[in-house]
C-alpha cells in the first residue's frame, strides 16, 4: 500500500511538471540587404521617369511587424524635374516558410525636398524570394505606386506598377 501511494505520488508530480510546459517554436529571423533597381511602369512626363536605384537592410521575425529599412544609398537613374534632391524611407515584412520561401510586403517612400511637395508611394504588395541562412536571396518585389504632389504639377503625378529586384543585373517589368 505504501508502495502505491508512493507511486500515486510520483505519478502526480510527474503530471504537474508536464503541465504549463509547452513546446516554444523557433523563432525565424529573415534579414535582406544589397543592391536593388525598381523599374516603374506608368505615368507621364517627367513621372515617367521615376526608375530608381537604391541600397537597404532589414530583418524581420516572423510573425512580427513590419521594420523600418535601413537606406544607405539611392539614386534615381533618370533624374527628371519632380526630385532634384529627395529623401528615401521605407519598411518591410519578410516571412519565410519551413521550405525557405519568402514572401511578404514592403512600402518605399521618396520625399522631395527640392522641389518641395512631392511623394512617391510603392506599395509592394508581394515579396518573392528564397532564403539562404536566413537571408533573402533572389528577392522580387511587385505592386504598385503612386506620385502625388501638394503643387498641382500635373507632370510630378501618376500611377502604375512596379518591380524592384534584388542584386539583379536586369530588373524584368511586370
Amino acid at each position: 500500500m505504501k508502495k502505491l501511494a508512493i507511486l500515486i505520488l510520483v505519478g502526480v508530480g510527474l503530471a504537474v511538471l508536464g503541465c504549463g510546459h509547452s513546446n516554444i517554436a523557433p523563432v525565424t529571423q529573415t534579414s535582406t540587404g544589397g543592391n536593388w533597381e525598381a523599374q516603374l511602369i506608368g505615368g507621364r512626363g517627367d513621372a515617367s521617369l521615376l526608375n530608381f536605384v537604391t541600397v537597404f537592410t532589414v530583418t524581420n521575425t516572423n510573425g512580427g511587424s513590419p521594420e523600418p529599412l535601413s537606406i544607405t544609398a539611392f539614386g534615381f537613374i533618370n533624374l527628371g524635374a519632380c526630385f532634384v534632391t529627395q529623401t528615401p524611407s521605407g519598411s518591410a515584412d519578410l516571412i519565410t516558410s519551413t521550405t525557405n520561401q519568402v514572401t511578404g510586403t514592403l512600402t518605399y517612400t521618396i520625399q522631395s525636398i527640392t522641389p518641395p511637395g512631392n511623394t512617391l508611394t510603392l506599395n509592394g504588395t508581394s515579396i518573392t524570394g528564397t532564403a539562404n541562412n536566413g537571408a533573402l536571396t533572389g528577392g522580387v518585389v511587385t505592386g504598385s505606386w503612386t506620385l502625388t504632389n501638394t503643387n498641382n504639377n500635373n507632370d510630378c503625378a501618376g500611377a502604375g506598377n512596379f518591380t524592384l529586384c534584388q542584386n539583379a543585373a536586369t530588373c524584368a517589368t511586370t
